[in-house]
């Protein structure tokens, strides 16, 4: 692919007896926002921790700015920034002394450092906490701290493993701010790795959807969203709900059936022309609607329909 920054070909990742990653591929291209979305234990971590070289491969292999996660890894690191999914800044230190000796160890030069750290706290407003020790920092001024470490190296790439993970709404929007600007200020290319719909939805020009180790769904977040069809209706009530499902997967204009434990999804051509018939079926069948409604299909109706229900550990 041309123009690709980050670039897998089938990655496998064993831990033992458990594959974590069971052949990935990945292409990002450059100046653009990938989404890795999955749910807990899909091998989202494992996939960053290989692109990043903190984790070899059990197969496959991987390029990230030009260079091999295994045969250039210290290049390599030079060219990104990565922000972890669990925070790792020391809380005895002021945010100025953890983004300085974090130049230092890339051998930054002490005006360089400088002149980084001052462009840094403006860009993600840390003025009145940068002289402050990191144990008085709140979980959004601690996010942003990190994202500003990221940065540090002027990196060709960033990797932001669960960015907004523990925030409330109003600092997830900040955030998602920050990593706008970033791609159209800078033309940083970013891969981030979330199990927020919204975030995914909102950031995203390409999302791969993860599960069980495989990518399992890919492409723009309207373009996954219009593959379930025009609407969705959803109804709740109680009666004989097998042979209803039945005879709606047999009508011209319904696309899919998703029974769930108390709530059927029916995906049809349009909503508000097809409800009032989706209730006659129902009645007709001995059905008793109790509650329904029509809805635009989301990101979250995709991530469902490709990755189940069942609760994971």
């Amino acid at each position: 692919m041309p123009n690709t920054l980050i670039e897998a070909r089938g990655l496998v990742k064993r831990f033992g007896t458990i594959t974590a990653l069971d052949g990935i591929d990945l292409g990002v291209a450059g100046g653009s926002i990938y989404a890795l979305l999955g749910p807990n234990g899909a091998g989202k971590t494992t996939t960053i921790n290989i692109l990043t070289t903190l984790a070899q491969p059990s197969a496959g292999s991987a390029q990230v700015a030009g260079c091999d996660v295994l045969r250039q890894a210290d290049e390599l690191r030079r060219r990104i920034g990565v922000t972890f999914q669990d925070l790792v800044l020391d809380p005895d230190l002021t945010g100025r002394q953890v983004l300085d000796i974090h130049g230092r160890l890339y051998r930054q030069p002490r005006d360089l450092r400088r002149r980084r750290i001052a462009e840094l706290v403006e860009l993600v407003q840390l003025q009145e906490a940068i002289d402050r020790l990191v144990k008085t920092y709140s979980g959004g001024t601690k996010r942003r701290l990190e994202l500003a470490r990221g940065l540090m190296t002027d990196p060709q790439v960033l990797f932001l493993d669960e960015p907004t993970q523990g925030l409330d709404p109003q600092n997830r929007v900040t955030i998602w701010d920050y990593i706008r600007a970033l791609r159209r200020e800078r033309g940083l290319t970013l891969l981030l790795t979330t199990h927020y719909m919204e975030e995914a939805e909102a950031l995203a020009d390409t999302v791969g959807i993860i599960d069980h180790g495989r990518k399992v769904a890919e492409g723009t977040p309207a373009g996954l969203v219009a593959e379930l069809g025009a609407d969705l209706i959803r109804i709740s009530g109680h009666g004989h709900a097998t042979h209803l499902i039945e005879q709606l997967r047999q009508l011209p204009y319904v696309d899919r059936v998703s029974p769930g434990e108390r709530v059927i999804e029916i995906g049809v051509d349009n909503g508000g022309r097809r409800i009032a018939e989706v209730v006659a079926y129902a009645s007709g069948n001995g059905f008793t609607i109790e509650d329904i409604s029509v809805a635009r299909p989301s990101l979250g109706d995709v991530f469902l329909k490709y990755t189940g229900r069942a609760l994971r550990d």
